[in-house]
């Protein structure tokens, strides 16, 4: 019975540290998700995206999801492979930073991270506040969970059976190494992962030598993370995690056998143990970060010749078949189904539609701007296939619940492909007078339309969630986020009228090509957040109307 209750104890705590690093995660990304892009791909010197990964791990606290963003940006081509590489090798030291923060006693700060996020959260209703209040929480689960680990093994390093497996990971670092590495895949968290190791090495549960391997195997798990979470990605997304892999395989295997076979553990401890076992994490980070930037480069055609990029043909012709199951009409949940793989296909379209228009803005490419007119016409003909198939669609057989679905993903249909026709039309059009007529966008302009064009980008993730799972929470965020695009448009506009006032020359130039791209940004992420609405009046969460419904007698009429 101890043991059930020492391993409930002991998974109730890992789980809550698990939840806790996702939940400020989910925090920062809800609250900064569009400025990512525009921090990984800005540096120009693999040392400024080195940096820009350890910041980037430092807020997001965890390395895998900064090799993911990485990934996701250089499968799209805005990161190159060597800057990917630089970021996730920075992103791995700002992970082991995170530990050392994480590993000091703050347990006097629970209680007011709890108080001030917990009003944050339920009380306010701006959406940074809401997150900032998200993230305070996080933090304070994470210094609960700890606690609760410190709690679940103290009384266990007394025991029989500890001193013996102990004693047996410190000789046999082979095995600890492995056991790390498997421990850190598993619980999907290198910071989880190495903050138990740390916690057993500073309640004297395990030997320093027995943490020390623990910890180089989890660096190696921990890389395995992201190969497998983008394995379904192209070529260009994968080279990076798999990269990172090798090195930090290499790496953590030279310091394992170094230290152990070259050296005694011990020498080392240069503190107390657990701090001690933070430092030595911090070091192999370092140090793997100032050897990995000298091989960025030099690495990126060996990976690309392991993983040649896919044909361009191919992925074209197969993005032009329908998903459409014909023979599911009768069926209303394979029907909707069917309906949503459609219209999320259709919206993939668009969005590679999307995507180059903020570089057309700069270079305005005649051949990429005639490649985007040719996708409108698939966009187009995924609409036709859509309204033929709901036409096929029996409705009087279905219930009214269903039938509202369908008419409300015909809606949606429609407002894709309307998003498509903006981006062949309207922002094409603007950019090819922007180039032809050689205007000029002027700093802050140009900066709050890169904002803006980054938020619309981040929207499409959103919104293609909420397609797939009907969630509320995240279909209340679409509309926040639209809500906020709608103000910053709105701000951006009046700031330059301001700067037109103020007489500024290349600001009245490109007053044309600012104001109408304002507009086409918020038209643009008005249609792709209509998902949000349907959802929205199902749960009661929407209002008819603004308007209000009783007003008072005016006594002096």
């Amino acid at each position: 019975m101890a043991i059930l209750t020492f391993l409930l104890n002991l998974a109730g705590a890992t789980m809550l540290l698990l939840f806790a690093v996702r939940m400020v995660r989910t925090g920062i990304e809800r609250s900064f998700g569009a400025q990512f892009q525009r921090w990984l791909t800005q540096r120009e010197s693999l040392a400024g995206s080195g940096a820009t990964g350890v910041v980037m791990a430092l807020i997001l606290q965890s390395s895998a999801a900064v090799a993911l963003l990485a990934s996701g940006f250089a499968a799209a081509g805005y990161l190159s492979f060597s800057a990917g590489l630089a970021v996730v090798l920075g992103g791995d030291l700002g992970s082991a930073l995170i530990i050392q923060v994480l590993s000091f006693r703050l347990d006097w700060l629970i209680p007011l991270l709890l108080t001030v996020g917990g009003w944050l959260f339920i009380k306010t209703e701006g959406r940074k506040w809401r997150q900032a209040g998200r993230i305070l929480m996080g933090i304070a689960f994470i210094l609960i969970s700890l606690q609760l680990l410190r709690a679940t093994m103290e009384p266990i390093k007394d025991s029989a059976f500890l001193p013996a497996i102990a004693e047996y990971l410190a000789r046999d670092f082979i095995t600890a190494f492995i056991v790390g590495a498997a421990l850190a895949f598993v619980m999907h968290s290198s910071v989880a992962a190495i903050l138990m190791c740390v916690t057993l090495v500073h309640i004297g549960a395990i030997p320093f030598a027995a943490g020390l391997s623990l910890v180089l195997g989890a660096n190696l798990g921990s890389a395995g993370i992201p190969v497998y979470l983008t394995r379904g990605m192209n070529p260009e997304g994968r080279r990076i995690p798999l990269a990172n892999l090798a090195l930090r395989g290499t790496w953590s295997l030279a310091a394992l056998l170094g230290i152990n076979l070259g050296s005694d553990p011990a020498l080392l401890i240069i503190a107390a143990p657990g701090q001690s076992l933070i430092y030595a994490h911090v070091a192999f980070n370092l140090s793997l970060l100032l050897v990995g930037l000298t091989l960025c480069r030099p690495l990126a055609r060996p990976f690309a010749a392991m993983l040649p990029s896919n044909a361009q043909a191919a992925p074209e012709q197969h993005e032009e078949v329908s998903v459409l199951d014909h023979d599911a009409v009768h069926t209303p949940q394979l029907a909707i189904a069917s309906l949503k793989r459609e219209i999320l296909r259709m919206m993939g379209l668009v969005e590679r539609m999307y995507g180059p228009i903020q570089s057309l803005y700069q270079e305005g490419d005649r051949a990429r701007m005639r490649a985007i007119k040719l996708q409108d016409s698939a966009v187009n003909a995924a609409l036709l296939s859509i309204r033929r198939y709901v036409a096929d669609i029996p409705l009087d057989k279905y219930t009214k619940e269903e039938a509202k679905i369908v008419r409300s993903l015909m809606e949606y249909a429609i407002r894709l492909e309307a998003a498509g026709d903006l981006v062949s039309g309207q922002f094409l059009r603007t950019a090819q007078e922007k180039e032809e007529g050689g205007v000029q966008l002027s700093d802050d302009g140009w900066s709050e339309l890169r904002h803006m064009f980054e938020a619309v980008r981040a929207n499409f993730k959103l919104a293609s969630n909420v397609l797939i799972s009907d969630d509320l929470e995240s279909a209340r965020l679409l509309v926040m986020e639209k809500t906020e695009i709608k103000q910053e448009e709105r701000r951006s506009r009046k700031r330059h009228l301001q700067r037109l006032s103020e007489g500024r020359a290349d600001s009245f130039e490109s007053s044309d090509i600012h104001l109408e791209t304002l507009r086409a940004l918020r038209d643009m992420n008005g249609h792709i957040s209509a998902v949000a609405y349907p959802i929205l009046y199902r749960n009661g969460q929407l209002l008819e109307t603004r308007l209000i419904q009783t007003m008072e007698d005016d006594p002096d009429q």
